[in-house]
This record gives C-alpha cells, structure tokens and sequence, in this order.
C-alpha cells in the first residue's frame, strides 16, 4: 500500500525526525517525484553522481557532497527543469578484490585456488549482498536521485561503454602497451593510481656515500634508500651548479656491483638536497626514470613485483626483502669505509591506500594511454569558457596538471574489473582489440588466442560516466536530451583523477564537454582543521549524527556559512544549533498552524497593510531574490545563511511576536484576517524556499499549510511546487526603515535588561528621547514596544532635554537614545559587590594563563591546539576585564548623581 501524506491541521508538540523522513522519503520514491524522464517542453538540469565504492558505506565527505547536490537537483526541479540525478557506484576494483579475498582467508582460502571464473561469482555474490548499503544511506540523507536509474560501472551498459572507449582509442594509436615506470603495491599485486598511493610523513635517514671516480676523486651522493644504488645507471648533477662542472663527462663506479656510471647533467636535479649530486636509478624512482630516458640511460630492475630483490641486484643481495637488502648494503659500505654520515630525515612514503604496504616505483610492461593529443582540446575546453570551475582559483590547478600531463597507466593486475579486451595470437603473435569476445585471431585465423589477464583502472570507467551511464554508444533519448550534463559536484582531491579525464572522454567521444559547471568543494575536517580518521579518533559518523539530530541538522550544518570551495571545520555545537533551528522553524510553524483559518487569496497590497506586515514581505522579498542569486552562482553556504537569518530573527524572533495580538479571536476580524493571509504566504514561501536544504521538515510542514492556500490541492509536494518568484511590488524600503527603528529602540532595552541581570518577566519602565518623527512612528506602536521590551511604561520625550537621573542610557539609533531608570533594574551596591567578584575571578584566571604562556616549557611541550587555545582564553579575558572596569565605573557615576 503506499504511503499517504499526513495532512492536519496542527503539529505534534515537538519535531521528531525519526517519525518524519523514512515516511516521507517512502512517499516521494512511491509517488514517483525523483524520476527525470526527457521533456523537450521543459529545459534540462542534469547531475551524474559522483560514484561511491561499491565497497563504502557513508561518511561525511559523501554527506557534504550529496548534500549540495541535492540542494541544487531540488530548487531545478522547483524551478521547473525536467530534472535528472543519476546515481550509481563504482565497482571500486582493489577495494572490492580486497574485501572479498580477506573473506577467502578467514575461509583458509586464497583466489588462486578458486581460479579466476569462481573467484568473480565470489566477488558478484558479494556485491548483490552489501553492494547497496552506501546506496541506502543516501537515501536516509534525504538524496533525491532517481533510483530507477541506477547504474553501475561494471552493468552490461557501462561495460559496453568501456570496450568500445578502448578499442576506438586502440585503433587511434592512442593506447599502447610499454615499459613505464608505476606505483606498484607487492601487496596486492597491481599497479596503482597514483590516487591510490597515500603519502605518509616518515621518520626516516638520509645516507651520504661516497662513490669512486675513474681517474681518482670521488664523488657523494646523498638517499634515503641505499638498497636502490644497486640499480643505479647514473649520477647527475645539476648544469650549474659551478661544484660539478669539472666533474661533467667523467665516470663513477658504483660501489659493490662495479658498473661504470656516467655523470650527467640534468636541469631536474636539485641542487640543495643533499650535496647536490644524485644517484639516477631509472627503474625504480619516477623522477630517475624520466632522467634516464632523456639521457638515454639502462634501465637495471633490482626490486621484483615481490617486493624482493632480483638477480640483477647481484648474488650477494638476490632474493632478500627490501629492509634486508638496506641492512646488508649499508653493512658492506660501512665495511669499505664509503658510508660518510647518516642523519635523520622526514619525508613523505606513499603507501597503498588499501593494505598500507609501502609501495615500489617499479618499470612495468603495462597499457597506456597516450595522453598529450587528448589534453590538448580538454585545455582548450577550459581556457575558452566552454567549461568553467567554481570557484576559479582550482582552474589553476587542472591547467597545471593538464599541462605536464604524463600517459596513463590504465592496466592493473587484478581480476575483478573490465578485463582488457585484447587478445594475443600464439601463432602470429598479432595483439588484436575486440568489443566482442573473440574465438579466433583476426588476423590469420587461429584458434590459439589468449586475452590479457589484467583489468583497467577503475578511473577509466569512471571516467566515460556522464555518457555511459546515458546509454552511449547508443544514441538514447535520455543522451540526446541530457548530454551535456549541468554541473559537475566533486572534492578537489580528484580534479586530475577524475574531473580531468571526464573532460578529455567526452570530448573524445560526444564532441562536447560532459558537463557546463564543476563546482568543487573542499574536505570535512574535525575542530582543529584535521582531516577526518576513524583510526585516529578523529571520524564523526554521519549516520549517528542523523541518528541524534535528523538528517535536516545534518545537511544545514555542512552548509551553513561555508565559503565556496573552503573546508568545513566539524563542531558538534554548530549540529546541536542547527537542530534547533528546526525546532524553531517547527514550533513557528505550530503557532501559525494553531491560529490560522483557510486563505483564498493573497495579501492585500503594501498600502493597505500595518508596519509589520509591509515589513515581513518586504523582507521576504529580499530573502528569495539573495537566495535565488546566491543559488544561481553556487554559494550555497551564503544562501543558507541568508535563509537561517531571515528564518531566526526576522520571521519568528520578530514578526510571529508583533502580530501574535491580532491572531486571537478577540481581534478585530478584518485585522485578524490580513494577519493570517499575510503569516500564511510568508511561512509557506519560507518552507518552500529551505526545502532543497531541510527537505524532510519542510516536506511535514508543508502538507499542513498547503491545505489552507487557494492552491490546495495543486501539487503533491512541496518538492514539486514552484521555487517562490520575486514580486517587486512587495519592496517597500519605508517599511523596513521605520521596523529598524522601532527593532533598535527594543533591542536597546533588551541590551541594557541583560546586561543588569534584569529578570525575564519583571517588567520596567524606559525613557525614550528622540526626534519628532522616532517619536510619532513610536507613537504609533508604542504598544507592541512596551509589550516586546517587556516595559511596564514607556515616556517619550523630545530629543536634547534633561537626561533622567540614576538612569542606564543606551544609545538606539542616530534618531533615538534610551534611558532605564536604576530604581527599575537594580540594587547598585548589590551589583558592584556582584561585578567585584567577577573581576577577581578574571584577575585569578589572567594570571594563571599568563604564567603558562610566559612558560618556555610550556610553549615548547604542549600541543599546538593547547597553546593556541590558552592565548586565546587570556585575549577573551583581557577584554572582559576592561568591559567590567567600565561597567563598574558607569554604575558608581549613576549612584552619585
């Protein structure tokens, strides 16, 4: 049975969102309102979904980026686009392999036993089984993808995609199989992207050797890792560095294997590391390498795929592991007396993303992709407008890597992934590309063929999904219609991993950009602007948070505020006042919901309507054309912004106070109607307006107001109702001038009850001296002031007249000052001796943060966050110090007068 919307017209006495967003989001996938089917009436708004591992399950990287996406789907489809966000997952290649042989072991299994037909049905059960969690988690976050459409890397459509991108790209001359040099993992057995390769800070040593010349002299080198001078072809030097002129064109012999190394120069080399002379070891570092080609030098591999050392490092050294291998090196220099000195020495190690092995740089026989033809126009695309990065500034970055782009590594020695489809003849020996299985050698017909045993890299698919996941190569409705995409939405650790070569397939192979927009945003970080570890106790769990809080929290705490492209810093408070910000929205709702009649039309006109009704619409007015603008350019931190305050202050703090008195029975009817028109339109344009950024609370309030409008009925959801439009002959600047005015006189006394400690309820007179035109507006609404203020009386008096005696002033405004009277808000004695022992507390408190910061002891020893967190404390406290000084000093002049 599906589900039915709850319309009533009143709300629960709390908002709970454990009993909101499972039935709403159920009632929206039921009622079919994410589908994006082609409407060439309407104009198109589609977003391809960046692809969680199939592996993944949601963290808050993947909230933050589903949030905004989801942000923008929602206000298009508002807006009347025919809207389309297509989800999918990656089939994630190392991650899943991983995953399912770690399951074999338990099992005292391992894939090569099953062999590789029954290891795949291994890894597809294991994806039909858990391969949709991440999926499930998305929508608990409210995601409004059409599911429908789903897809995966590796389904029949995507994996069509893949061989027909490869096999074009082949027969360009494009793809090609070499020797290069890659990040290898002796772990898992493949090569990896560099993405995959995390670089870790690592204490380690940095060895200086000396290695003989011919002729006599020596020269020294400096590295981190001694094992890999056993594959050294060369020494370089930097060509002018003036030290190693004379050195230029002579021969090292390289200590322990005796082979002759020329010395040569290369602009690569930097001359401060070290001593500035280098070992060059082409096959196993990727600087070395490119040096080596460019010099023409061997290339000499002395770490196998195993991690271990090969024959070609010689006998002595042949078959130990690598940290063996150092060890015994270093045994045999020190021995000959060609160590110099060791020091200690950070630097970065990249280690495999996936089993943290340390990887190898390793010269491979892998396929390629040869990148330089397909980068050029994909530059072009960007320099030209035809795409454009939000913010600007990450263009740079995607220039520079475009730019010195190196061919692409796409092979990897895996089993689970698109297996790369060529096959090698064992008769011919011709390597022959097929979208088709083949059963026979093309070229003379032998039946003695064998496919490469390797897989792409998982990017390769990714790479091609804004059109393979539209039907290409087939020419379908949803690619003509929704090709190119409309915005991109991605982390800015994957511009050269994914964004880029999204870029260069789709014009490669649609003629056309993929999509128009990459807005890119920046990481989740915890409170001290760390990046996000479970490990290290450092993770927040997303779905706990939407546990405690609800989804709404969630998403508004990831947007609110944050600038475009900039990190968001996690602080558990920010969620805690985003929930209640709901709350407010809820119990603002409740009210209205509790006093309203039905409207069959809208408010009347400015001129016919009270200050604060005027007011609020104006207001509103503003609040749609900033949010609809900041939308527009993508800053989506401004807009929710704009919409909390407008929300928070303006709506309820203000004006749900100020016409509460003309919304109960006994009002007059005429004035309790226009109330009620006027509270309506404002609250079901506000709901409409947060609904892409809280979708689930809005959605509940939604269905009960909607029922009260003269569109009842309309629409099915506030998903689908129309994105509110600016009505410019709402504006009124009067309006919002003179509420400004009176807002300040309030905000005035308020200031002025806090400060004192005047207790909520005790109501007190002021004084109010202004010009005569504050006056009359005061005049005017004297009562809603003194009701607000929480005033027993309120004097008005002309501007420049005597100053009332023993009074607390405050200024209001360049029209107004304030004035409460002390015999209204305190006992003066009783408040100095109050402010006395604040002030000592203080005093107790500077002290101590003092001393700690004139400490060396402490300002070497503690943590950073300690340190910074202490000279903070003592910079608030100085400040509080000096207002109580002044406050006591104000108190005991009043007392004499």
């Amino acid at each position: 049975m599906a589900s039915q919307p709850v319309r009533s017209d009143s709300l629960p006495t709390a908002y709970d969102p454990r009993a909101v967003e499972e039935r709403w989001y159920r009632f929206w996938e039921e009622k079919g309102l994410f589908r994006g089917d082609p409407d060439p009436s309407r104009p198109a708004f589609c977003v391809v979904i960046p692809p969680p591992n199939v592996t993944g399950s949601l963290h808050m990287g993947h909230a933050l980026n589903n949030t905004l996406q989801d942000i923008l789907v929602r206000m298009r489809r508002m807006q009347g686009y025919s809207t389309l966000w297509l989800p999918g997952t990656d089939h994630a290649g190392i991650a899943t392999q991983v995953v399912v042989e770690n399951e074999l072991a338990r099992e005292g299994k391992t894939r090569h036993q099953l062999g590789r037909e029954k290891f795949l049905e291994r890894v597809w059960q294991w994806k039909e089984k858990y391969g949709g969690l991440i999926t499930r988690q998305l929508r608990r976050l409210g995601a409004s993808c059409d599911w429908s459409r789903e897809r995966f890397t590796m389904d029949p459509g995507c994996s069509r995609a893949v061989r027909e991108v490869f096999v074009r790209l082949f027969e360009r001359g494009l793809i090609y199989r070499g020797h290069y040099i890659i990040n290898w993992c002796p772990r898992c057995q493949t090569a990896l992207s560099d993405l995959e390769v995390e670089h870790q800070e690592t204490e380690g040593r940095l060895w200086y050797l000396r290695y003989p010349l011919e002729g006599g002299g020596e020269v020294v080198v400096a590295t981190t890792r001694p094992e890999t001078m056993l594959g050294d072809t060369a020494v370089a030097v930097h060509p002018e560095d003036v030290r190693y002129l004379p050195f230029l064109g002579r021969h090292a012999v390289l200590p322990l294997v005796g082979r002759r190394l020329p010395i040569v120069a290369d602009p690569a080399v930097d001359r401060t590391f070290g001593t500035g002379a280098v070992k060059v070891t082409p096959a196993h570092d990727p600087d070395d390498f490119e040096m080596g080609r460019r010099h023409g030098l061997a290339m000499v591999k002395v770490i196998g795929e195993d991690g271990r050392m090969t024959p070609q490092a010689g006998p002595a050294f042949a078959g130990l592991t690598r940290e063996e291998a150092r060890l015994r090196v270093l045994e045999q220099l020190r021995a000959q007396g060609l160590v110099v000195r060791e020091e200690a020495h950070r630097h970065a190690v990249g280690h495999c993303q996936r089993c943290g092995t340390v990887v190898e740089p390793l010269v491979s026989l892998q396929w390629f992709v040869r990148m330089k033809p397909l980068a050029e126009p994909a530059i072009a695309a960007v320099r030209e407008g035809r795409i454009r990065f939000v913010p600007e500034r990450f263009a740079s970055h995607y220039f520079h890597w475009m730019e010195n782009v190196r061919d692409w590594c796409i092979s990897r020695q895996l089993w689970w992934g698109h297996r790369i489809p060529v096959w090698y003849c064992s008769d011919c020996g011709k390597a022959s590309a097929s979208v088709e299985d083949l059963a026979s050698c093309p070229a003379c017909g032998s039946p003695r063929i064998e496919q490469d045993p390797d897989v792409l890299d998982t990017w390769f698919s990714s790479a091609l999904w804004p059109f393979s996941t539209l039907g290409w190569p087939q020419s379908t409705p949803e690619l003509r219609f929704y090709y190119p995409t409309s915005v991109l939405v991605t982390g800015f650790d994957i511009i050269f991993f994914w964004v880029a070569r999204m870029i260069v397939m789709g014009l490669a192979f649609m003629g056309d950009v993929p999509f128009r927009d990459v807005l890119v945003h920046g990481l989740v970080r915890d409170a001290l602007g760390r990046k996000m570890s479970k490990s290290k106790g450092t993770g927040v769990d997303p779905l706990d948070v939407m546990d405690q809080y609800g989804a709404d929290a969630l998403r508004f705490t990831l947007v609110n505020g944050v600038g475009l492209g900039n990190d968001v810093r996690w602080h558990p408070e920010r969620v805690e006042a985003f929930r209640n910000f709901a709350n407010k929205l809820w119990n603002a709702a409740r009210f209205a919901l509790l006093h309203l009649e039905p409207v069959q039309q809208p408010p009347p006109p400015q001129g016919q309507l009270p200050l604060e009704d005027r007011w609020i619409l104006s207001r509103l007015q503003r609040a749609v054309e900033e949010t609809s603008r900041l939308l527009e350019r993508y800053d989506l931190g401004e807009a929710a912004r704009v919409l909390y305050d407008f929300v928070w202050d303006e709506l309820c703090d203000w004006y749900i106070e100020l016409v509460k008195p003309r919304l109960q029975p006994e009002a007059p009817a005429a004035s309790r109607g226009t109330a009620q028109q006027v509270l309506w339109h404002v609250l079901e344009c506000t709901v409409r307006l947060l609904h892409p950024f809280m979708p689930f609370i809005t959605e509940e309030i939604w269905q009960r107001l909607a029922p009260l409008g003269p569109r009842s009925g309309e629409f099915p959801s506030v998903m689908v109702a129309p994105w509110p439009g600016v009505e410019p002959a709402r504006r009124d600047p009067e309006a919002e001038e003179q509420m400004q005015e009176l807002m300040a006189v309030v905000r005035a006394i308020r200031n002025v009850r806090a400060e004192k400690g005047v207790p909520v309820g005790r109501r007190v007179p002021a004084i109010v001296q202004a010009h005569p035109r504050t006056l009359e507006l005061l005049r005017q609404h004297q009562g809603a002031v003194v009701r607000l203020a929480g005033l027993s009386e309120l004097r008005l008096e002309p501007a420049g007249g005597p100053r009332p005696a023993q009074a607390v002033p405050a200024v209001a405004g360049p029209g107004a000052e304030v004035f409460l009277p002390l015999a209204g808000l305190l006992d003066v004695e009783e408040e100095l001796r109050r402010l006395n022992r604040e002030l000592a507390e203080l005093e107790r408190n500077l002290k101590r943060w003092s001393s700690m910061l004139e400490s060396p002891d402490f300002l070497q020893r503690a943590p950073a966050e300690v340190v910074a967190s202490t000279r903070r404390k003592k910079e608030q406290a100085e400040t509080a110090r000096q207002r109580l000084v002044e406050q006591m000093e104000q108190l005991k002049a009043l007392a004499s007068r």
